[in-house]
């Protein structure tokens, strides 16, 4: 994988961290992390973020990054998102504050610190492979189904990972974000009853 996203996101993450806010790498970042590496044009993260993190984060962040206040603080008070978009190289990281779901809060329980950068050696959280597969999924129906791209990551994160996922948990919260058939048509018959 092209290391520049990664260094980029980490300059961001750096901040968060700093902060004490709880993170996670998501979205094609995190597929191929997980599944099939692919050049991506983002990076998301699901970030914490509350009220008193908006400035500092801002101050942090604004030599580097256009980020402007007021989307950060509308992205927490109506739980959305907002990016930070990288001057020199206009990469863009969206960042995501959870929504008030029992999904967003499994992810940052269940999120996994794992090494994304080799040269030197970096660690970051990242969402667990089932939690790639699911917020994946809803992105690809809330896009009508009709992203080639965003199958093609769903399923390089399953084959990669299938012998260590957690079916059961796949299932029951497919059902609970509303995208169990399209996990069903991800599961090969004889998978794990969940």
């Amino acid at each position: 994988m092209n290391e520049e996203p990664i260094e980029i996101t980490f300059k961001v993450i750096d901040v968060l961290e700093k902060l004490g806010v709880r993170y996670l790498i998501g979205g094609s970042l995190a597929s191929s992390i997980f599944g099939e590496a692919r050049a991506t044009r983002d990076a998301d993260l699901l970030a914490d973020i509350r009220a008193e993190h908006a400035k500092p984060l801002c101050e942090a962040l604004e030599t580097e990054f256009y980020i402007a206040i007021e989307a950060v603080e509308s992205a927490i008070k109506h739980r959305s998102s907002f990016n930070a978009i990288h001057f020199e190289t206009v990469f863009k990281i969206d960042i995501f504050v959870p929504k008030n779901r029992s999904f967003d809060e499994q992810e940052l329980q269940r999120r996994e610190l794992r090494v994304v950068s080799r040269d030197p050696e970096r660690r970051a959280y990242v969402a667990s492979a089932e939690d790639v597969i699911l917020a994946k999924l809803e992105w690809y129906r809330d896009g009508n189904e009709v992203s080639t791209q965003q199958w093609r990551d769903i399923t390089g994160v399953f084959n990669v990972n299938k012998e260590r996922l957690d079916f059961s948990y796949l299932r029951r919260t497919a059902h609970e974000l509303r995208v169990s058939e399209l996990l069903e048509r991800l599961l090969p018959s004889d998978s794990p009853a969940g």
